[in-house]
């Protein structure tokens, strides 16, 4: 098994990967106890409808400003290294915080890194294996995942037998985010060509597919509101310290779910189809939010979390390689930043609205969810002849 999925990969995909193992240990062990911590400091549905929208959102416009610098003067390098020690900082920050304020400044800020880094990394994996983007997604993505597993399963640790305090919990993250840093180094950089092209051109010049496309992923952006509310919603079906640990394991099974199906994934959508894997994963999570909406037991949740784990395998990576795929070579990383800043400026009113409706009545918030998510599924069809693979 292993040497299938690994061979002929290049040792950039593998750095990247490691980079992003350490990492997201260090955010996956905060991101499980930070709607609960917003909570805990006065924040209401609709706080954490602006944090979680925000922490997606802020990233936008330096999401294509960074993805067209680096296509411009043909180097990925600088930008990934600057976001992640960006991101460092702000975790590190983020773990002094004392009111609902001072999150909503510094994990939206500690996103900023992620606008820095996301177009030009996902560029450099592209560039890394260009005749099998797909795997290339789904490997970085798989150790992604993996360093979220171990990140999700330490905070519980460090919570339920360690009763560490949310606040040095995050604190103990953001030194891994510092040591995440070391890998990077390693990475070898093919410098392109300076080019002469002006944002207004790039953009002008993405072709007709890939803005559909990401028209479409946009809508389906509409359904994909932020994690939180799903960790909120299992958090209100228990009560004493289970009300953060059990959503907690919930969280370590969605990360477990992605990382092991993230690969396979991103193998079958070389082989079928990059749409048709995409297409099949914005359908399972319009039944997935359903299902959130009308059960509330253990055993509901068990299967919710996994198979939500699994949309996100067959959806994140995929989408990625898909519009990788449709760009050109010289405008790819535009191209990225272009679809990572559309994502991201729709997060915002998404979990706005998610965080209105959750305050009104939580399965109000599955449902909009559910509705919007089957829209694109419409839409990707109504296009599908410009999305042969």
């Amino acid at each position: 098994m292993k040497n299938r999925y690994l061979r002929g990969v290049s040792a950039n995909i593998l750095l990247l990967g490691i980079v992003s193992f350490l990492n997201d240990l260090s955010s996956e062990m905060i991101m499980p106890i930070l709607p609960i911590f917003i909570t805990a400091l006065g924040g209401g549905g609709m706080i954490v409808g602006l944090i979680g929208g925000l922490r997606d959102s802020i990233t936008s416009i330096l999401n294509v400003l960074a993805g067209h610098w680096s296509d411009k003067i043909g180097r990925r390098k600088i930008f990934v290294a600057s976001g992640y020690l960006t991101s460092a900082v702000f975790r590190l920050l983020l773990s002094f915080s004392i009111i609902w304020q001072h999150i909503l400044v510094f994990a939206g800020f500690e996103r900023v890194g992620k606008g820095l880094r996301a177009a030009p990394r996902d560029a450099m994996i592209a560039e890394s294996m260009p005749k099998e983007k797909g795997k290339g997604f789904g490997i970085h993505r798989a150790l992604d995942t993996s360093g979220a597993i171990l990140g999700s399963v330490a905070v519980f640790i460090l919570f339920w037998f360690l009763g560490f305090e949310f606040s040095l919990i995050i604190f103990v993250a953001a030194i891994f985010a510092f040591v995440s840093l070391i890998p990077l180094y390693l990475v070898k950089e093919r410098r392109g060509k300076l080019r002469d092209v002006t944002l207004k051109v790039g953009l002008k010049e993405l072709p007709k597919p890939l803005k559909l496309f990401i028209f479409v992923a946009g809508v389906f952006s509409l359904a994909n509101f932020s994690y939180m509310f799903f960790i909120l919603k299992a958090q209100e079906a228990f009560m004493g310290r289970s009300s953060v640990g059990v959503p907690i394991l919930l969280y370590v099974l969605f990360n477990i779910s992605y990382a092991v199906l993230a690969t396979p994934f991103g193998i079958l959508s070389d082989r079928i189809g990059k749409g048709k894997v995409i297409l099949l994963g914005y359908l399972l999570f319009s039944l997935t939010s359903l299902g959130f909406a009308f059960f509330d037991s253990l055993i509901a949740f068990i299967i919710l979390f996994f198979l939500y784990g699994m949309v996100y395998a067959m959806i994140d990576g995929n989408q990625r390689a898909y519009v990788s795929d449709l760009a050109s070579e010289e405008l790819r990383a535009t191209a990225l930043g272009t679809f990572h800043t559309t994502i991201g400026l729709i997060t915002l009113p998404a979990s706005l609205i998610a965080g209105f409706l959750f305050e009104i009545a939580p399965n109000a918030t599955f449902v909009y969810g559910s509705v919007m998510s089957l829209i694109s599924v419409i839409l990707f069809l109504v296009f599908r002849d410009y999305f042969k693979d």
